[in-house]
């Protein structure tokens, strides 16, 4: 069953009578705003910027704003249920955290802390290829689940390391992000200098791997690249990555291999020829369920369940790598017509709200994901804002079915802006 929104509603409010107020704010707006507060320049360029001139970013939100809930009255919806049922699991909640690489720029030992905030709310975390700590070590607190994103590496045995490490940890999917083969052109991290990666941050997945360990001693023992010119900056990223690479500082000061794992990250972390062909060997290299993530054409999303694909994720990565894309609730209804009730549909990108929460199951798709509101509620209060930015979401979604009349998501209406007229729903 769903969360019920009243019960959190009164954990508040009966909070409040003995002065307890909420962690963190409830509304994303003044969410956004204590968290930049809480983050330093780069954190904040890093998490809230994205491509370009941010249009994508924009037309995210101006696709949730074009849809509108159609409350329906009297219709005796005492109870909600929101469950769903994903690759033979039933899930309390239709919502999952999405991947967030580097998140220790936000918070010291993040991704340990975002596991315990879903945890705690009972959501499912997909764990980010980039995270600060090996998935092996993260598995063990997602007592909701998890799923295990893959960025699809110039290595197929780094590939092939990953996928065994993902079934051996125990994940419930892996998650092939297909939208990230180069980075995007991010102005806000541009005009900073600043990558994460190149510090040594978001990379302890491939620094515990390995796979990856053999192909960084490569590095070390191949020619020799010129050391940067030692000015303080130069020093301090030096310091930085001896401080972020695994092992004790002071043997990381005088090992060449900090260095060398940083430079062979960044030379086969994502492949840019990754094709069709690719992904259909996935079918022999994994039994795990297979999510496809920046589906966003139909043709693509049935091309997916053609090559043996177990499901696909309406993405644009949060905004954050192609300027001027179309927008992730715009691009669902396609993709859920052309998959047709044969696999499941998730969507993430501009999701702020319980709200948004119900007009995206509303159109279609089977769950979604949340970003940067729960990693803003990271910022401000590490694991425990992560679990209340969480609950909230599932609150208001529990009460905005409640009060339009629909006991199930799927009985939502949801008309375009203007109209009361209900988009008819695509569903297989």
């Amino acid at each position: 069953m769903g969360a019920s929104g009243r019960v959190r509603q009164d954990e508040v409010y009966r909070g409040g009578i003995t002065g307890r107020r909420p962690v963190v704010p409830t509304a994303f707006p003044a969410l956004e705003r204590r968290a930049k507060r809480a983050m330093t320049r780069r954190a904040w360029a890093y998490v809230a910027g994205g491509a370009g001139s941010e249009e994508t970013v924009a037309a995210n939100r101006a696709a949730f704003a074009r849809h509108r809930i159609v409350p329906r009255m009297l219709r005796g919806v005492g109870e909600r249920d929101t469950s769903v049922e994903i690759f033979g699991r039933r899930y309390d909640h239709p919502l999952l955290l999405a991947p967030i690489g580097a998140l220790d720029l936000v918070s010291r030992r993040a991704d340990l802390a975002v596991v315990h905030g879903a945890a705690q709310a009972g959501v499912p975390m997909i764990v980010s290829n980039q995270a600060g700590f090996p998935s092996e070590e993260i598995a063990p607190y997602a007592t909701a689940g998890w799923w295990s994103q893959l960025y699809w590496s110039t290595s197929d045995d780094l590939v092939d390391s990953f996928l065994a490490r993902a079934e051996a940890a125990g994940a419930g999917a892996v998650v092939v992000t297909l939208d990230t083969t180069v980075l995007g052109w991010r102005p806000r991290d541009l005009d900073l200098g600043h990558l994460p990666f190149a510090r040594g941050l978001g990379i302890a997945q491939y620094t515990s791997d390995p796979v990856f360990a053999r192909l960084t001693r490569e590095t070390a023992d191949g020619p020799s690249r010129a050391a940067p010119t030692p000015t303080p900056a130069a020093v301090r990223t030096l310091l930085e990555i001896s401080r972020n690479h695994p092992g004790r500082f002071a043997d990381n000061l005088r090992s060449p291999l900090p260095r060398a794992a940083v430079e062979t990250f960044l030379r086969v972390y994502s492949r840019p020829t990754l094709n069709w062909d690719d992904i259909a060997t996935l079918r022999t290299r994994t039994r795990l369920p297979v999510v496809l993530k920046g589906v966003l054409h139909p043709d693509d999303a049935r091309r997916a369940l053609d090559v043996g694909v177990d499901g696909v994720l309406v993405s644009n990565h949060g905004g954050r790598q192609v300027d001027g894309s179309v927008a992730t609730l715009d691009a669902l209804p396609g993709v859920v017509a052309a998959v047709d009730g044969r696999a499941p549909v998730l969507l993430d990108s501009g999701v702020r709200s319980g709200s948004d929460v119900a007009r995206a199951l509303a159109l279609g798709a089977t769950a979604v994901c949340l970003g940067r509101p729960f990693a803003y509620g990271l910022a401000i209060a590490g694991a425990a804002g992560v679990a209340q930015v969480v609950r909230d979401v599932l609150a208001e979604l529990d009460l905005t079915l409640a009060l339009a009349g629909a006991q199930r998501p799927a009985d939502l209406e949801v008309a375009p802006f203007g109209t009361t007229e209900p988009v008819v729903r695509p569903r297989g």
